[in-house]
């Protein structure tokens, strides 16, 4: 049996899907976080667990081809990140090269078969990526956090927290938004809101974009009008790829899920967009273009992918 790797790592955790040539998926893996800018080698293994898991007891000898997705992947020019992958990939019983690409390629891969164009991701951090013959030729934002990331689960949970404190006044804090924060956080004062936070790992302010995403759904004004502003971001960032020379794809928690993120961002886009399905099954796609007709692709790609985005748009 042939088989093909495709694998989507980014900062939360490592995904592995194995597929046959026909495009059928026979094995699904998933570790920790594999962004080796973030993780350093210990990204390697956490990939190399997942390709573990998803092939089961498939003979790792039949992988003819791979990709992997990977955030950060810049950072594999250090040469002691490129050895841990080689290593990595040697103790799964691979045999073939694996392709390593930027996870904004997979993303794209996972929403259109088209080979150029671009991608907005929005999830835990957000980017937007023009795409050219399945290469980054440029990026906008995915600057992290701390400097950038506009729009993304981690900004839409620290701006809610920043809004709330600096409106908190007297005893009690505000109904809606506020008041469901501060419950997560299991504070009762202010004081004690800006000691939470101060404790707080950066993916803790990620983790309340949810919340943030039912307020508004729910009516509360501080939550339209964040989820509002973070669309409104996401789309200047986009806008500052220039037009695109193909389809655009929307990726990431924020824009595949139907949230009201996703909602403004359609409602602004001066065109159509794609939604991307499973990114890792948009890597194994991508390995599986390299083995096969190339005038097959786009029905594979139509098979692999098709029913994961409306099965994800479906459950949301």
């Amino acid at each position: 049996m042939v088989l093909v790797l495709g694998v989507d790592a980014g900062g939360t955790a490592s995904r592995a899907v194995v597929a046959t040539r026909d495009g059928t998926v026979v094995g699904r893996g998933a570790a920790g976080p594999g962004n080796p800018t973030a993780a350093g080698t210990a990204a390697a293994r956490s990939i190399g667990a997942a390709v573990r898991e998803a092939l089961g007891e498939h003979d790792p000898a039949s992988v003819c081809s791979g990709v992997a997705g990977i955030a950060g992947a810049g950072v594999m020019a250090d040469p002691e990140i490129t050895a841990a992958f080689t290593v990595e990939w040697a103790q799964c019983g691979l045999t073939c090269p694996v392709t390593l690409v930027g996870d904004a390629v997979t993303a794209f891969a996972a929403g259109t078969s088209a080979p150029s164009g671009a991608v907005l991701i929005a999830g835990t951090g957000a980017v937007a990526a023009r795409i050219d013959d399945w290469r980054v030729s440029r990026t906008v934002d995915g600057l992290g956090w701390l400097l950038g990331d506009e729009g993304s689960g981690m900004w839409l949970g620290l701006q809610a927290v920043r809004s709330i404190a600096r409106a908190w006044s007297g005893p009690t804090v505000d109904a809606g938004l506020a008041a469901t924060i501060a419950a997560r956080a299991g504070v009762t004062t202010c004081d004690e809101l800006v000691q939470w936070a101060g404790r707080q790992r950066p993916a803790a302010f990620a983790a309340l974009a949810p919340l943030v995403c039912a307020g508004a759904t729910a009516g509360d004004a501080l939550a339209e009008r964040l989820t509002t502003e973070a669309a409104a971001r996401l789309v200047a960032t986009l806008d500052e790829l220039g037009p695109p020379d193909g389809p655009v794809v929307l990726a990431g928690s924020l824009l595949t899920n139907t949230t009201p993120v996703r909602t403004a961002v359609l409602a602004t886009l001066a065109g159509p967009a794609g939604t991307a399905g499973d990114p890792a099954i948009g890597a194994a796609w991508l390995a599986l273009r390299q083995i096969t007709d190339q005038e097959e692709a786009p029905r594979l790609h139509h098979r692999m992918l098709r029913p994961d985005r409306e099965a994800s748009l479906a459950r949301h």
